[in-house]
């Protein structure tokens, strides 16, 4: 009896409340509903997904079964050396991997193991037969890495999930201010650019509003980097405005999102940017500096700034919280581009590359 062809995921870490890994699981939903057998393999399963993967160490395709592997490339990790000695062909899914000389001056062990990751795709690429990519700034990195064919496809989201319960005590504490409310969701981390936007803020407090907030929502990423966020958050008088909230249940981010004003981000370095689609299912307009794959992103769904000095970015953010038409605008913006990632759309776009790969295959 033969079986049918398959393509397994392989991932390093598989977390729950991370993009990446919620991908990983609707990927393997359509990738069974296009009739192959397909199941997941990490190196490390967070307790909440434990039976939804097997160890990679275990994988063993059963002799004469037509076999993927599809590796979710975003960090350095053993098994990306171990990929390197399998036989079968590789499908690479890139979802970005910061650059190694944001984080040296400030984790050298964090650097080592982006040094690493960097170094295992400058091997994979060239391996693969055919690479996705969350964005065209990541597909550039790969298709200069000599993958031998690109197809972007935005991660897989339901833009709908973004909406669920929210933590009624954290909106209420929330809603307790009377200042113009800043939002950031994301890791604590020197491509993100925190500091950037404490400046900002700082100088929004001085000329516009001495009652706005800055809620810093997100885990931290380098211990250095969050001492000397906080460091700067004292010397420019406004430590006592800013809410470093760390991570966060699903309920208190929205709490979050539904008392902000605005979304700032000034990040450095981003490959897609969930957050700010986050942003737009929840009616918070967006100011952005252009970075990356920002702007590809965000779309016309926000203000996309050319550089970030403090006063731009204030004034930016003032227009937008005080001129309501403004305001309005940019909401409707959100709401459509959010169409443009609906999980219908961006299943398609596997689909499609892949089954044109297997009869291609």
């Amino acid at each position: 009896m033969s079986r049918a062809p398959a393509i397994h995921q392989f991932i390093p870490s598989f977390a729950a409340r991370d993009a990446v890994g919620q991908h990983t699981l609707r990927l393997r939903t359509l990738l069974r509903d296009l009739g192959f057998d397909s199941d997941i393999y990490a190196e490390d399963v967070h307790p909440e997904l434990r039976g939804q993967a097997l160890d990679y160490r275990t994988f063993a395709p059963p002799p004469g079964t037509p076999t993927w592997l599809l590796y979710q490339a975003s960090t350095g990790s053993p098994m990306g050396d171990w990929l390197q000695t399998r036989p079968e062909p590789l499908l690479l899914d890139y979802h970005n991997i910061t650059p190694v000389e944001m984080f040296a001056p400030w984790e050298p062990v964090v650097a080592a193991v982006l040094r690493r990751a960097r170094a295992q795709l400058a091997r994979l690429a060239p391996r693969s037969r055919l690479g996705f990519a969350d964005s065209t700034f990541n597909a550039g990195e790969i298709d200069d890495l000599g993958c031998p064919r690109t197809v972007v496809a935005p991660i897989l989201l339901d833009p709908g999930a973004f909406e669920c319960g929210v933590d009624a005590a954290v909106l209420d504490r929330l809603g307790a201010g009377s200042g113009v409310a800043w939002l950031f969701v994301g890791r604590l981390a020197p491509n993100k650019a925190q500091h950037d936007v404490l400046k900002a803020f700082a100088l929004y407090r001085r000329v516009f509003d001495s009652r706005a907030r800055l809620w810093l929502v997100g885990g931290s990423s380098s211990d250095a980097y969050v001492r000397a966020l906080r460091s700067l958050a004292q010397r420019l008088g406004v430590a006592s405005a800013v809410e470093f909230a760390g991570s966060v249940s699903q309920e208190a981010l929205v709490a979050y999102y539904r008392a902000a004003d605005v979304f700032v981000c000034l990040s450095d370095h981003e490959g897609f940017c969930v957050p700010l689609l986050e942003s737009m299912a929840h009616g918070v307009p967006v100011v952005a500096f252009g970075s990356s794959a920002v702007p590809e992103t965000l779309g016309s769904a926000g203000v996309c700034l050319p550089e970030k000095s403090p006063g731009v970015v204030a004034s930016a953010v003032w227009r937008v919280v005080s001129d309501r038409s403004v305001r309005d605008a940019l909401v409707a913006a959100g709401h459509r581009r959010l169409q443009d990632f609906s999980l219908e759309r961006t299943r398609a776009t596997y689909a499609d590359a892949i089954k044109q790969f297997v009869e291609a295959a």
